[in-house]
């Protein structure tokens, strides 16, 4: 109770009332000037106002119910009639609180169901995008990638589903129905309206939606990896939105994934494609392999009666000058496509890590010799000059001293071939800072710009005229290369241009120490106690061969005979009893191996001289040779002088069982 009109305004700021009483007259503010302030606060706008006055006139009471007025009531007040429309207000109030409380109560349940729905449907959402994320990334097989998705997709998002993948590459097209995936051969085993919204998206890059059917591209940056679409029965109910962002969700990670299985199903093929390649590139290198293998052994085969003949020549001796020529002729072109079939055979070789150095403490001059004395007959042949510019001391290297007087003799033969008649060669050779250098320049044709970076390329040559009179296979700079390399060198070309010459250097690491070699003085006294006229047996099927080297070695004072095969070798020995056998390693029936070890295995001939005398010139030949018990290994073409070379020394004491191995590679 208060007892004026800002008292009671006061009030109604803090509180809540049921029913306001208000006297019309008052000191400060009147009754219906307070009722209209009170009707501008909110929590009072609709609060029933109940007037008390002595005196109301029709003016005055029209006023109160325009603001809100319930009753008049005229003083003096019946206290039961006030009471009890007091009463109706009161009750009235306090079922309208009672109705809010219950308003607010359902509407917090509303929001806490609202909100727990929310959180399952997050769950359910969370657990099906993770289900479909483990499905998805369990295989990187394609097929079975698209399998798992239209699974994932029927019954949780439709009713049927069909999926095609990289459709212009002929991948699957899939089709799912029930608990049941079926791969399809084309659209038209799809029903129709699933098959035209699959092809739609899949042309227009964009979904679609028809009656029944939802069909999305899948999308891989810009490029559009497949697509799929959704059928759904009629009475099924559409798709809520929440749906739609699942299936989003849903139709990226499978395209991610999708494209995953595809990128790795190509890069499987790759490999297989890269290991199928990488076979035939095997087979046909080791059919290219045993082609050379073959090819040397025959052209070595004809080569070898050709050389013997010629030394036959030589030993008879003619003072015809036309006879001479001739003969020297038939040496030379002889020796060069010898070289060219080792040249070839070297460079493949190397290339399969076939060929070991046999290194040892070489002095450069020693090399260097050798290698000029080689190419000497060429140099004078086209009158050139060869100016040699030597070290004032001797350079030491750790190298194979064959395989480096090859590499110098290649370098100087191909300065000559490009160096015209008359024309000057220099060999200068050096050393510095641990290094030796042997630099090989001429002043002949030189070398091409766009050539040089190529010239040790394998079968790379220089502009040759039509004659091709400086003749080659193009891999003899190969050879050079590879082979410095082997002594952990290298090797570079330079030329000014055409028409200006052309440099080569090799430089070769020197070595601080080294060993002293043993002495050869025992040996050589060994060699000159050997007695001459030995039984020398010559066992070849190439007549010509086996004829040619025994009519060499009967000069020399041997006795010799020659049988065309293995088992006619065998019956000779009791015989003929020879003191040395000359064994092709390629017979027909019995082989040289085979013979040779059989001939091993006997009393009587176990420790007669075996030469192998053989066109296979292979790593794999050789150690077969000295397994079955070869002395010497020589590779055809054969100077005869070297036969009777290995005769004159004999199986050496300290070299027995040991392979001697010339004329190899």
């Amino acid at each position: 109770m208060v007892r004026s009109g800002s008292e009671a305004l006061k009030e109604i700021l803090h509180r809540e009332f049921a029913v306001i009483l208000l006297d019309v007259n008052m000191p400060d503010i009147d009754g219906l000037e307070t009722a209209k302030l009170i009707r501008q606060y909110k929590r009072s706008a609709h609060t029933p106002i109940i007037f008390i006055t002595a005196y109301a006139d029709e003016m005055q009471t029209a006023q109160g119910y325009s603001l809100g007025a319930v009753d008049y009531i005229l003083s003096p007040v019946n206290a039961e009639v006030l009471r009890s429309k007091v009463k109706v207000f009161v009750e009235l109030y306090q079922m309208q609180v009672r109705t809010r409380v219950m308003a607010e109560e359902r509407v917090a349940l509303a929001k806490a169901e609202a909100a727990r729905f929310a959180a399952e449907e997050t769950t359910r959402r969370s657990t099906f995008l993770a289900r479909a994320s483990h499905e998805l990334g369990s295989s990187l097989d394609l097929e079975e990638g698209m399998r798992r998705l239209l699974a994932l997709m029927v019954p949780d998002l439709a009713d049927e589903a069909a999926l095609v993948v990289d459709a212009e590459a002929g991948m699957p097209l899939f089709f799912h129905r029930g608990a049941e995936t079926r791969a399809l051969r084309s659209y038209q085993d799809l029903p129709d309206p699933l098959a035209s919204s699959l092809q739609r998206a899949l042309r227009e890059g964009v979904s679609n939606q028809e009656p029944r059917i939802l069909a999305h591209p899948l999308r891989v940056g810009q490029s559009i990896l497949g697509a799929i679409a959704l059928a759904y029965r009629a009475e099924s109910p559409s798709l809520a939105p929440r749906d739609l962002v699942t299936l989003d969700e849903v139709v990226g990670r499978a395209a991610i994934a999708l494209d995953n299985a595809r990128l790795y199903r190509s890069l499987q093929r790759e490999i297989v494609r890269s290991r199928e390649a990488e076979e035939q590139l095997q087979d046909a290198n080791q059919r290219k392999d045993e082609f050379l293998a073959m090819l040397s052994h025959e052209l070595r085969n004809p080569l070898a009666p050709i050389r013997n003949a010629v030394e036959v020549i030589r030993r008879i001796g003619s003072g015809e000058p036309m006879l001479a020529m001739a003969r020297d002729i038939i040496d030379r072109q002889a020796a060069h496509l010898a070289r060219l079939v080792d040249e070839l055979l070297d460079v493949s070789r190397i290339s399969q890590g076939k060929i070991a150095l046999r290194k040892e403490s070489v002095e450069l001059g020693r090399i260097v010799s050798q290698s000029v004395e080689t190419v000497r007959p060429m140099i004078d042949l086209r009158g050139q000059k060869l100016v040699l510019d030597g070290p004032p001391g001797p350079v030491w290297l750790s190298a194979d001293p064959a395989r480096l007087a090859q590499v110098l003799a290649n370098l100087l033969n191909n300065a000559s071939k490009y160096t015209p008649e008359g024309g000057r060669i220099d060999l200068m050779v050096g050393a510095a800072a641990g290094e030796a250098t042997l630099v090989v320049r001429d002043n002949g044709s030189g070398i091409e710009p766009q050539l040089l970076p190529h010239v040790f390329d394998l079968f790379v040559q220089g502009e040759r005229s039509l004659d091709r009179s400086q003749g080659g296979l193009g891999v003899g700079l190969t050879l050079v290369k590879r082979l410095v390399e082997m002594h952990n060198g290298r090797v570079e070309a330079t030329s000014p241009g055409l028409g200006k010459g052309a440099i080569f250097k090799v430089t070769l690491p020197c070595i601080a120490e080294v060993r002293t070699e043993p002495a050869r003085e025992s040996r050589e006294a060994q060699a000159a106690t050997e007695v001459y006229g030995r039984r020398v047996l010559v066992v070849d099927d190439n007549v010509d061969a086996a004829e040619s080297t025994a009519a060499f070695l009967r000069l020399e004072g041997h006795e010799v005979k020659t049988v065309a095969d293995g088992t006619q070798a065998l019956a000779s020995l009791k015989v003929f009893d020879p003191h040395v056998i000359v064994l092709d390693i390629g017979l027909p029936g019995l082989d040289g191996f085979e013979v040779a070890r059989r001939l091993r295995s006997r009393g009587d001939t176990s420790h007669a001289l075996l030469i192998a005398v053989t066109g296979y010139g292979q790593r794999e030949d050789r150690q077969r040779a000295a397994e079955s018990g070869f002395d010497y290994y020589f590779v055809k073409p054969t100077d005869p002088r070297e036969i009777h070379g290995a005769i004159e020394r004999g199986r050496a004491p300290a070299e027995a069982g040991r392979l001697q191995d010339s004329g190899g590679l």
